[in-house]
């Protein structure tokens, strides 16, 4: 049976009480022992996105409760396309890895609904952890609504949202506020790295978190990144079983779970070539790739809200993986991309191919462009794009000049009705809407 151990010491746990845990008593973040190796062969990229990640994750899941039931879940969860769109072709191929059509409209979607579902079957069992469960979440933009909308009116399992007030989209604050049941949204006066803040200083309370079972459904939940690695398979191996080729991943980032993921995916021996992260002006991880020295700071409000973030949890994960900053080098790139360029980059790839992109996925974009022409050519370069410009329209619109229709699911929750609280950054605070 494949363990988890904790990123700041050796105490090893199986994987239902990693995902139950959330974090480790330690302050640390949950990794799998070893990480298993595949062949691509064995997996089939042409297949749905359920099938490969039944694959992909059966070793984590050997001799767990869970191991029986991976197949179904895997297909109540991941239920939705995840289509690789050929952008160019030719010599410097291009192509769009949509994240976007599950029930959120975004990439957070996948990994939500299967750690949800992964977490329904644990309550119910009853052996790591006893209803009522409270998943405590903090979001700068995509992970809450994601979250609320996979939890929602799961029995024993109840959702405590905290996202900055003023720092997500309009479209996205109703996504986040738009539950009631089972679902409490919090407004936080101030950025998402306070959100993060409470949330940490919560999990580190043993009192709080015993009385509360608290769990968390952040990126720092292994069972949250375990399926996001699915996706990178997926797309690798679709190309790989059609061309032979390998592919590289230019990916919008931001607490960094959704870049890990791809690092995992080419650990277990995915045909996953480059890995390139793009950030916004929040510039902590290109800066640690260009200087050696890991300086998280207050993060910066974007275009690309959901990835504003000056302290990325998953860090520590990949620090533990790779080890030090010339170990890093040798695995990962990144570049940050300021707002003035995202808009150039929207208007730049509507003219290009007729397609509104995110504020996000124009970031990978722009990174795309920039490459010297010697790393696009012979390569097959894949740009994830992380949301729908839907969510975003108060910033796509005005500059593209059109309207960006919203998906039935997305127009559907945007019909519902609001309802939140607004509290200051403070655990005092949120304790009391526990």
């Amino acid at each position: 049976m494949l363990t988890f151990s904790s990123t700041r010491s050796a105490d090893i746990v199986p994987l239902e009480a990693a995902i139950m845990s959330g974090t480790a008593p330690d302050g640390g973040l949950y990794v799998p022992s070893e990480l298993p190796r595949h062949q691509p062969a064995a997996l089939d990229g042409n297949g749905g996105l359920a099938s490969v990640a039944e694959t992909l994750l059966a070793p984590f899941f050997s001799g767990s409760s869970l191991a029986e039931r991976l197949a179904q879940l895997s297909a109540d969860a991941l239920n939705f396309p995840v289509p690789l769109r050929p952008l160019e072709t030719g010599s410097a191929a291009l192509s769009a890895l949509e994240l976007f059509h599950g029930p959120t409209a975004a990439f957070k979607d996948v990994g939500a609904r299967f750690l949800a579902a992964c977490m329904g079957d644990i309550v119910t069992t009853g052996a790591y952890a006893q209803p009522p469960v409270t998943i405590l979440v903090a979001t700068s933009g995509d992970t809450g609504g994601a979250v609320a909308s996979a939890f929602h009116r799961r029995p024993g399992l109840r959702v405590v949202v905290l996202f900055p007030e003023g720092r997500v989209s309009p479209r996205q604050q109703h996504q986040l506020t738009c539950w009631g049941d089972n679902v409490i949204s919090l407004a936080v006066k101030g950025e998402f790295d306070d959100c993060q803040r409470l949330v940490k200083a919560a999990f580190a309370d043993p009192g709080l978190r015993q009385e509360h079972q608290l769990c968390s459904a952040n990126s720092i939940n292994v069972g949250r990144l375990l399926p996001q690695a699915s996706y990178y398979a997926k797309a690798s191996l679709e190309h790989w079983q059609r061309t032979g080729e390998l592919s590289s991943f230019i990916i919008p980032t931001g607490n960094l779970g959704n870049g890990f993921a791809a690092v995992w995916a080419r650990r277990m021996g995915m045909p996953i070539d480059r890995i390139v992260f793009a950030t916004n002006a929040n510039t902590t991880i290109p800066d640690f790739l260009n200087s050696g020295a890991w300086q998280p700071r207050p993060s910066v409000a974007t275009l690309a809200s959901a990835m504003d973030v000056g302290d990325p949890s998953n860090m520590e994960r990949l620090r533990a993986l790779v080890g030090d900053v010339n170990g890093l080098r040798n695995e990962v790139s990144a570049a940050a991309v300021d707002d003035a360029t995202i808009r150039e980059t929207l208007i730049d790839e509507y003219r290009r191919h007729g397609l509104a992109w995110c504020p996000h996925t124009a970031t990978a974009l722009h990174l795309y462009r920039e490459l010297p022409a010697a790393e696009r050519e012979g390569r097959h370069w894949i740009v994830v794009a992380t949301a729908h410009a839907a969510k975003f329209d108060t910033v796509v619109e005005p500059l593209l000049g059109t309207t960006v229709t919203p998906p039935e699911e997305l127009a559907r929750l945007l019909a519902l009705p609001a309802d939140y609280a607004t509290i200051n950054a403070s655990l005092d605070e949120l304790v009391s809407c526990l």
